[in-house]
Protein backbone atom coordinates (compact mmCIF):
# COMPACT_ATOMS: atom_id res chain seq x y z
CA UNK A 1 0.00 0.00 0.00
CA UNK A 2 1.82 3.41 -0.97
CA UNK A 3 1.98 5.43 1.98
CA UNK A 4 0.09 8.78 2.01
CA UNK A 5 1.98 12.15 1.09
CA UNK A 6 3.91 13.66 3.69
CA UNK A 7 4.19 17.16 5.29
CA UNK A 8 6.92 18.28 2.45
CA UNK A 9 4.25 17.28 -0.01
CA UNK A 10 1.81 19.01 1.70
CA UNK A 11 4.09 22.20 1.28
CA UNK A 12 4.60 21.72 -2.21
CA UNK A 13 1.07 21.82 -3.32
CA UNK A 14 0.36 25.53 -1.08
CA UNK A 15 3.53 26.79 -2.36
CA UNK A 16 2.72 25.93 -5.82
CA UNK A 17 -0.82 26.88 -5.49
CA UNK A 18 0.33 30.73 -4.68
CA UNK A 19 2.67 30.64 -8.01
CA UNK A 20 1.07 32.41 -10.65
CA UNK A 21 3.75 31.09 -13.55
CA UNK A 22 5.15 27.17 -13.57
CA UNK A 23 8.40 26.73 -11.77
CA UNK A 24 11.22 26.89 -14.47
CA UNK A 25 13.13 23.85 -13.51
CA UNK A 26 15.89 22.77 -15.59
CA UNK A 27 14.47 19.64 -17.30
CA UNK A 28 10.78 21.52 -16.95
CA UNK A 29 9.99 19.11 -20.44
CA UNK A 30 10.15 16.19 -17.92
CA UNK A 31 7.19 14.55 -17.19
CA UNK A 32 7.37 14.26 -13.72
CA UNK A 33 5.80 12.34 -10.58
CA UNK A 34 3.91 15.06 -8.87
CA UNK A 35 5.26 13.37 -5.17
CA UNK A 36 8.59 12.50 -6.06
CA UNK A 37 9.20 14.91 -8.72
CA UNK A 38 11.57 12.54 -10.46
CA UNK A 39 10.96 11.69 -14.04
CA UNK A 40 7.84 9.32 -14.26
CA UNK A 41 9.98 6.69 -15.66
CA UNK A 42 12.55 6.88 -12.46
CA UNK A 43 9.73 7.38 -9.73
CA UNK A 44 10.79 6.09 -6.53
CA UNK A 45 7.60 6.63 -4.76
CA UNK A 46 6.75 2.37 -4.58
CA UNK A 47 10.05 2.08 -2.36
CA UNK A 48 9.22 4.67 -0.03
CA UNK A 49 9.10 3.28 3.66
CA UNK A 50 8.81 4.56 6.97
CA UNK A 51 12.11 4.30 9.44
CA UNK A 52 11.42 3.19 13.03
CA UNK A 53 13.16 6.44 14.92
CA UNK A 54 13.53 8.30 18.10
CA UNK A 55 14.03 11.44 15.51
CA UNK A 56 11.43 14.25 14.70
CA UNK A 57 12.44 16.46 12.13
CA UNK A 58 11.63 20.21 11.26
CA UNK A 59 12.46 21.62 7.96
CA UNK A 60 12.55 25.48 7.19
CA UNK A 61 12.77 25.76 3.46
CA UNK A 62 13.24 29.31 1.43
CA UNK A 63 10.57 30.26 -0.53
CA UNK A 64 11.22 28.43 -3.63
CA UNK A 65 13.29 25.51 -2.39
CA UNK A 66 10.08 23.50 -1.81
CA UNK A 67 9.33 23.69 -5.67
CA UNK A 68 12.93 22.96 -7.14
CA UNK A 69 13.13 19.02 -8.25
CA UNK A 70 17.00 19.02 -6.89
CA UNK A 71 15.54 19.64 -2.90
CA UNK A 72 16.97 17.15 -0.80
CA UNK A 73 14.99 17.60 2.36
CA UNK A 74 12.07 16.12 1.03
CA UNK A 75 14.06 13.06 1.07
CA UNK A 76 13.85 13.28 5.00
CA UNK A 77 10.36 13.33 5.00
CA UNK A 78 9.95 10.14 2.74
CA UNK A 79 11.27 8.10 5.63
CA UNK A 80 10.88 9.82 8.38
CA UNK A 81 7.30 9.91 9.97
CA UNK A 82 7.52 13.05 12.22
CA UNK A 83 8.45 15.42 9.62
CA UNK A 84 7.02 18.93 9.62
CA UNK A 85 7.70 21.62 7.08
CA UNK A 86 7.31 25.57 6.88
CA UNK A 87 8.44 27.77 4.42
CA UNK A 88 10.66 30.59 6.40
CA UNK A 89 9.46 34.14 7.06
CA UNK A 90 11.51 36.79 7.92
CA UNK A 91 9.42 39.13 9.37
CA UNK A 92 5.94 36.61 10.42
CA UNK A 93 7.43 33.39 11.29
CA UNK A 94 4.21 31.05 11.54
CA UNK A 95 2.98 30.23 14.95
CA UNK A 96 2.59 26.47 14.30
CA UNK A 97 6.50 26.90 13.81
CA UNK A 98 7.02 28.38 16.65
CA UNK A 99 4.47 26.26 19.34
CA UNK A 100 6.58 23.51 17.56
CA UNK A 101 9.56 24.87 18.91
CA UNK A 102 8.26 25.66 22.36
CA UNK A 103 6.47 22.01 22.86
CA UNK A 104 7.56 20.23 25.53
CA UNK A 105 7.32 16.84 23.81
CA UNK A 106 10.85 17.63 21.82
CA UNK A 107 14.16 19.36 22.24
CA UNK A 108 15.32 21.29 19.52
CA UNK A 109 18.60 20.98 17.63
CA UNK A 110 19.67 23.65 14.98
CA UNK A 111 21.94 21.19 12.44
CA UNK A 112 24.26 24.30 11.65
CA UNK A 113 27.71 24.87 11.10
CA UNK A 114 29.33 25.75 14.80
CA UNK A 115 31.51 28.45 13.15
CA UNK A 116 28.32 30.55 12.49
CA UNK A 117 26.75 30.49 16.21
CA UNK A 118 25.71 33.54 18.32
CA UNK A 119 27.64 34.22 21.17
CA UNK A 120 27.02 32.20 24.04
CA UNK A 121 25.03 29.34 21.97
CA UNK A 122 25.77 26.07 22.83
CA UNK A 123 27.62 23.43 20.54
CA UNK A 124 27.41 19.89 20.34
CA UNK A 125 28.74 17.23 18.10
CA UNK A 126 26.17 14.41 19.29
CA UNK A 127 23.13 14.42 21.03
CA UNK A 128 23.47 13.45 24.96
CA UNK A 129 21.66 10.24 25.97
CA UNK A 130 20.47 11.82 28.80
CA UNK A 131 18.31 14.19 27.09
CA UNK A 132 17.02 11.11 25.39
CA UNK A 133 16.04 9.75 28.42
CA UNK A 134 14.05 12.16 30.05
CA UNK A 135 11.42 11.44 27.14
CA UNK A 136 11.71 14.17 24.75
CA UNK A 137 12.40 13.30 21.09
CA UNK A 138 15.20 15.16 19.49
CA UNK A 139 13.46 17.78 17.13
CA UNK A 140 16.46 18.14 14.66
CA UNK A 141 16.34 21.48 12.53
CA UNK A 142 17.36 21.85 9.26
CA UNK A 143 17.60 25.25 7.09
CA UNK A 144 16.84 23.96 3.57
CA UNK A 145 17.71 25.95 0.80
CA UNK A 146 21.27 27.30 -0.34
CA UNK A 147 24.21 27.85 1.25
CA UNK A 148 23.64 31.65 1.15
CA UNK A 149 20.03 31.47 1.93
CA UNK A 150 20.65 29.02 4.86
CA UNK A 151 23.04 31.86 6.37
CA UNK A 152 20.33 34.36 5.89
CA UNK A 153 17.42 32.38 7.20
CA UNK A 154 19.79 31.36 10.69
CA UNK A 155 21.10 35.21 10.76
CA UNK A 156 17.87 36.82 10.77
CA UNK A 157 15.62 34.24 12.69
CA UNK A 158 16.28 35.50 16.12
CA UNK A 159 14.01 32.13 17.50
CA UNK A 160 16.96 30.19 16.54
CA UNK A 161 19.62 31.97 18.33
CA UNK A 162 18.67 30.51 21.32
CA UNK A 163 18.75 26.64 20.56
CA UNK A 164 21.85 24.58 20.69
CA UNK A 165 23.73 23.94 17.52
CA UNK A 166 24.48 20.25 16.47
CA UNK A 167 27.34 20.53 14.33
CA UNK A 168 29.63 17.80 12.16
CA UNK A 169 33.25 18.03 10.39
CA UNK A 170 32.54 15.28 7.80
CA UNK A 171 35.48 13.22 6.89
CA UNK A 172 34.36 13.09 3.28
CA UNK A 173 33.41 15.10 0.55
CA UNK A 174 30.06 15.91 -0.79
CA UNK A 175 28.55 13.45 -3.13
CA UNK A 176 25.74 15.66 -3.96
CA UNK A 177 26.09 15.90 -7.58
CA UNK A 178 22.98 18.12 -8.50
CA UNK A 179 23.40 21.34 -6.95
CA UNK A 180 26.65 21.64 -5.08
CA UNK A 181 27.30 24.82 -3.13
CA UNK A 182 30.45 27.26 -3.65
CA UNK A 183 32.77 25.10 -1.20
CA UNK A 184 33.41 21.14 -1.87
CA UNK A 185 32.23 20.54 2.40
CA UNK A 186 28.89 21.58 2.03
CA UNK A 187 26.25 18.86 2.21
CA UNK A 188 23.16 18.68 0.78
CA UNK A 189 20.34 18.70 3.34
CA UNK A 190 19.66 15.11 3.39
CA UNK A 191 23.01 13.99 3.59
CA UNK A 192 23.41 16.37 6.88
CA UNK A 193 20.25 14.58 7.61
CA UNK A 194 21.60 11.37 7.71
CA UNK A 195 24.81 12.56 9.73
CA UNK A 196 22.19 13.70 12.41
CA UNK A 197 20.48 10.07 13.00
CA UNK A 198 23.91 8.71 13.27
CA UNK A 199 24.41 11.96 16.05
CA UNK A 200 21.52 10.63 18.29
CA UNK A 201 22.85 6.98 17.92
CA UNK A 202 20.84 5.70 14.68
CA UNK A 203 23.94 4.95 12.50
CA UNK A 204 21.84 2.54 10.33
CA UNK A 205 19.14 5.21 9.80
CA UNK A 206 21.65 7.57 8.60
CA UNK A 207 22.70 4.82 6.23
CA UNK A 208 19.48 4.14 5.29
CA UNK A 209 18.30 7.82 4.14
CA UNK A 210 22.52 8.28 2.14
CA UNK A 211 21.10 5.10 0.41
CA UNK A 212 17.56 6.50 -0.22
CA UNK A 213 19.84 9.99 -1.25
CA UNK A 214 22.45 8.01 -3.52
CA UNK A 215 18.84 6.69 -5.43
CA UNK A 216 17.67 10.01 -5.52
CA UNK A 217 20.43 11.73 -7.29
CA UNK A 218 21.02 8.35 -9.39
CA UNK A 219 17.26 8.68 -10.55
CA UNK A 220 17.65 12.88 -11.48
CA UNK A 221 20.78 12.57 -13.09
CA UNK A 222 19.28 9.47 -15.76
CA UNK A 223 16.06 11.46 -15.97
CA UNK A 224 18.55 14.20 -17.38
CA UNK A 225 20.62 11.80 -19.27
CA UNK A 226 23.32 13.79 -18.07
CA UNK A 227 25.78 10.46 -17.69
CA UNK A 228 27.86 9.13 -20.23
CA UNK A 229 26.68 5.39 -21.21
CA UNK A 230 29.90 4.35 -20.11
CA UNK A 231 29.60 5.81 -16.58
CA UNK A 232 25.84 4.31 -16.01
CA UNK A 233 25.34 1.88 -13.17
CA UNK A 234 21.96 -0.29 -13.20
CA UNK A 235 19.28 1.50 -11.08
CA UNK A 236 18.55 -1.88 -9.63
CA UNK A 237 22.25 -1.38 -7.78
CA UNK A 238 20.65 2.01 -6.12
CA UNK A 239 17.45 0.40 -5.17
CA UNK A 240 19.00 -3.27 -3.90
CA UNK A 241 21.29 -0.92 -1.83
CA UNK A 242 18.63 1.14 -0.11
CA UNK A 243 16.51 -1.82 0.56
CA UNK A 244 19.02 -3.94 2.20
CA UNK A 245 20.52 0.03 4.11
CA UNK A 246 16.12 0.01 5.27
CA UNK A 247 16.31 -3.73 6.46
CA UNK A 248 19.47 -3.53 8.81
CA UNK A 249 17.91 -0.58 10.25
CA UNK A 250 14.64 -1.92 10.87
CA UNK A 251 16.48 -5.33 11.83
CA UNK A 252 18.92 -3.15 14.44
CA UNK A 253 15.07 -1.88 16.52
CA UNK A 254 13.84 -5.43 16.91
Amino acid sequence: MALAPHAVHHLYQYRKSLSTKPFGARGKKLIRCPLCLLGEQFCTCALRRQLQTQASFLLIMYNDEVLKPTNSGRLIADLIPDTHAYIWSRTEPEAALLTLLNSPQYQPYLVFPAQYAEQGQTVLNQVPMSMLAEGKRPLLIMLDGSWREAIKMFRKSPYLHSLPLLSFDPDTLATYALRKGSHDFQLGTAEVASLALGAIGEAANGKALSTWFDLFVESSLLGRNRRCREDLLPITDFTDAFELAFEQANNGKR
